[in-house]
């Protein structure tokens, strides 16, 4: 009987033993999500809407950029990336759209058929491709990355400035950092056939961090609506970080110190980015 009470007892320690563990090792794995991998893909911070809760936001982490993606709106509301040098001179064939397995109410590329809107990618194909490679490349396609734009912004000025960014900026500057996404009204209309919400609007902040030579970080955000026109100067859409919250709700760069978060949001400097040269460049489609 007190071999059958010891082996028991032993069972018992062993069984706390390896929820110890478990718990140990789950939290760790949390932790280091939260505390590490998720701000080494952001700038300042994790963009944060005041309504998160809301719209059911969860962040998912690629490999080459992190989306805060919304399941009531079906569409990221935000997506942060970093330019850097390009490293890979052939990017292949272009992969196919594909529901995300981490969202548990997949919205599928067919939910986009017959809309007469584009799947619109937030963090860029071909900038992604060119970076990070082909397996960056294939998570672009991914459907948490896209949201509804119509043709005539997404293969005009809208890719005129993603060309910008990957050809001129990132040339230009050896590090930049890139928060994008959706703005939506009070009341946004949905596709027919499902519950995926439709912008009317399209922001881009792209951020130059403190160095040597700039104390303060140098920021430039645009505001694109989805009538945008197609031939227009870059400068026309130009506005101010702080816009870009006003519009959306969200916060970004929360943990820049509060002195220079209210300097470098309140203003736009398009001639700190050169913009000027590349502003009325031609579309490429």
């Amino acid at each position: 009987m007190k071999i059958l009470k010891w082996i028991k007892n032993l069972s018992l320690v062993s069984l706390l033993i390896a929820s110890l563990l478990i718990t140990g090792f789950v939290g760790g794995i949390y932790l280091y999500e939260i505390k590490v991998a998720r701000p080494a893909m952001s700038y300042m911070g994790v963009p944060e809407g005041k309504d998160d809760l809301k719209n059911l936001v969860h962040i998912l982490r690629n490999r080459a950029f992190l989306v805060g993606y919304s399941e009531w709106l079906g569409n990221p509301l935000w997506v942060t990336y970093k330019i850097i040098p390009k490293q890979y001179k052939h990017i292949g064939k272009r992969p196919p759209f594909r529901p995300d397995w981490r969202s548990p109410l997949p919205i599928t590329p067919e939910d986009y058929t017959g809309t007469h809107y584009d799947r619109g990618h937030m963090a860029p194909n071909y900038l992604i491709a060119s970076r990070y490679g082909r397996a960056a490349q294939k998570e672009t396609f991914l459907m948490t990355n896209i949201t509804p734009q119509k043709g005539r912004l997404n293969r005009k000025i809208w890719q005129r400035l993603e060309e910008v960014a990957a050809d001129y900026f990132s040339k230009w500057y050896p590090e930049i950092w890139v928060i994008t996404g959706p703005i939506f009204d009070n009341h946004p209309k949905r596709f027919r056939t499902s519950r995926v919400a439709i912008p009317v609007a399209f922001y881009k902040i792209f951020i130059r961090p403190a160095d040597a030579k700039h104390p303060k970080p140098e920021m430039l955000a645009f505001i694109m609506p989805q009538s945008a026109s197609p031939k227009a100067s870059l400068m026309k859409y130009v506005v101010s970080v702080d816009a870009v919250e006003e519009a959306t709700g969200i916060d970004f760069n929360a943990e820049l110190p509060d002195e220079i978060e209210n300097q470098v949001e309140a203003h736009s400097h398009p001639q700190a980015w050169h913009l000027n040269k590349v502003a009325k460049l031609k579309n490429r489609y």
